[in-house]
């Protein structure tokens, strides 16, 4: 009320009389709407299945008061006239938390995982309908999908990248990184890494690289060292400095005592003008 600048008026508790028309039409789009009742995967998809059955069901009925008219003919009149939304509400709850030695916070019997450069430190949990911010001093740490499970674990394996530059092991079993959905071919190159004796620390920094050029070059870089079928970092990471366009070259300014009055022109006709010249 106070964002959007209305006044509520609330009413009577176990007065339902008081409402009788908000009751009403919940059971009437209970019954154009929910019969039978429709099944949906996420939240997501039946937000989008009831903004179109608002447009081009609900919107063609007759309106309550205008019968010759339909709701979306007296809605479309009246939209010109109606304040538009100014700043969208953030609404959201707020919590004083401290990440974990295992990088995650808890919220709703459900942890996320937060960069590991902040273990032990406080921050700050939002938890909206749908997302979850993690936020320290004003800036944005990470955020996630909120999950509605029970005793889930929703961890970024970025977030982990500074643990497997000590501890490069745990890429093989550490939980973060089992199901971790890379690029193909930089599948293909880590399981085979994978498979050699501290191949583990060289697909680390295949890792450090990927974060620093992006996914798309790495995954170029990886294609290539598969079509030669030499794979190893220093292979890879070759292909990914190759791969990199060169760096502007910078201009130096040319200072104004050294700058000609007079740009010169290309005319070729002075040459022609030599040549007639008879030299004794």
């Amino acid at each position: 009320a106070n964002h959007y600048l209305f006044e509520p008026v609330a009413c009577t508790p176990a007065s339902g009389w008081e409402k009788g028309q908000v009751e009403n039409q919940v059971g009437n789009v209970r019954e154009w709407l929910f019969s039978p009742r429709p099944r949906f995967k996420d939240l997501a998809e039946l937000n989008a299945w009831l903004e179109q059955q608002c447009r081009e069901k609900l919107a063609q009925r007759p309106h309550p008061d205008q019968r010759s008219r339909t709701i979306g003919q007296v809605f479309a009149e009246e939209q010109a006239q109606l304040r538009p939304v100014g700043k969208p509400f953030a609404g959201y709850v707020e919590k004083a938390c401290r990440v974990a030695a295992t990088c995650t916070v808890g919220y709703d019997r459900n942890r996320y995982s937060v960069p590991a450069e902040h273990a032990g430190q406080g921050v700050f949990l939002r938890a909206t309908a749908t997302r979850i911010k993690i936020v320290q001093e004003g800036k944005t740490l990470a955020c996630h999908e909120r999950c509605f499970g029970r005793e889930q674990q929703i961890l970024d394996p970025w977030h982990y990248l500074p643990v497997l530059e000590r501890k490069p092991g745990a890429l093989r079993n550490g939980a973060p990184f089992v199901q971790w959905d890379l690029p193909s071919p930089v599948r293909k190159v880590r399981d085979h890494l994978l498979k050699q004796d501290k191949g583990d620390r060289a697909f680390v920094e295949i890792l450090l690289a990927m974060k620093t050029h992006g996914s798309e070059l790495l995954s170029v870089a990886c294609e290539l060292a598969l079509e030669h079928k030499t794979l190893n970092a220093a292979v890879v990471l070759n292909h990914v400095n190759r791969l990199k366009e060169p760096p502007p070259v910078r201009e130096n300014p040319v200072p104004g005592h050294l700058r000609l009055q007079q740009e010169p022109q290309a005319n070729c006709s002075r040459y022609d003008r030599l040549r007639e010249v008879r030299h004794g």
